[in-house]
């Protein structure tokens, strides 16, 4: 027996596509009719009423995000204890490390950083909260996936760039060789995978049943983050990822 869809699913799934594709940057009516394959007229209607919800805010070049997402995000922000618990450790890093921290969580095959505390030195990071990247090119993704070593060859080659000015291992195999040492230790390295200069150390958090909740990470740029310097800070963010996951009620055995 085939299931019938509930009355306005269809129009319910046009309208979070409009949604998704302005999120994507589709800042007018017409790249919005291009990015989601709607008609022009239904497009129309159907943005002109999350316009009225609060959901898209018009503009006389067309369309951005609405306060209604704003403070349906805060609220799911705030609805996840992990951000909360995290807080006061990630501040006491801050103070004492003076570089950028980041909290992340997996969301599907990539990063979600629900997080963020800027340092005050070097360059600012291009991440800022609610922004997605790549699980194996980024130090929060990497410590996300310590504990999911089938995935790791697919998410790899999925994820792998094609642009020639991001560093990355040469081959699958170099990859999984670097998984499986940060596998061993309990944190994992972005050494300049994602952005040419920047380097982090990282390391998941665990929740009262030894999962993997969420990854917290340190990043500066290079002058900044040494390889002696990236070697120190593994026991700092390690205690400080144990610290976090004690508080989610994860005991170390």
């Amino acid at each position: 027996m085939v299931d019938t869809p509930a009355p306005g699913t269809q129009t319910l799934a046009r309208g979070l596509a409009i949604i998704r594709a302005v999120a994507d940057g589709a800042d007018d009516l017409r790249t919005v009719v291009e990015r989601t394959g709607l008609g022009r007229s239904t497009a129309h209607r159907l943005a002109q009423l999350l316009v009225t919800e609060g959901y898209l805010r018009s503009r006389r070049d067309g369309y951005t995000l609405g306060p209604t997402l704003i403070e349906l995000g805060f609220q799911a922000l705030h609805g996840n204890p992990l951000p909360v618990v995290a807080r006061p450790v990630l501040e006491e890093l801050s103070a004492q490390l003076h570089d950028t921290l980041h909290l992340a969580v997996r969301d599907g095959d990539s990063v979600l950083y629900l997080d963020k505390l800027p340092g005050t030195r070097g360059a600012e990071m291009r991440s800022r909260i609610g922004h997605r990247m790549p699980l194996t090119r980024t130090g929060v993704g990497m410590a996300l996936l310590l504990d999911s070593e089938p995935q790791w060859p697919a998410l790899y080659q999925a994820e792998a760039p094609t642009a020639p000015d991001q560093v990355h291992p040469q081959d699958l195999d170099a990859f999984l060789a670097r998984m499986r040492t940060y596998a061993e230790s309990g944190v994992a390295m972005d050494l300049e995978d994602n952005e040419p200069g920047i380097r982090c150390v990282a390391a998941p958090v665990r929740d009262a049943t030894g999962s993997i909740a969420g990854a917290i990470s340190v990043s500066a740029t290079r002058p900044y983050m040494p390889a002696a310097r990236m070697r120190g800070l593994t026991t700092v963010i390690g205690r400080a990822a144990q610290r976090i996951s004690a508080t989610l009620g994860h005991r170390e055995p």
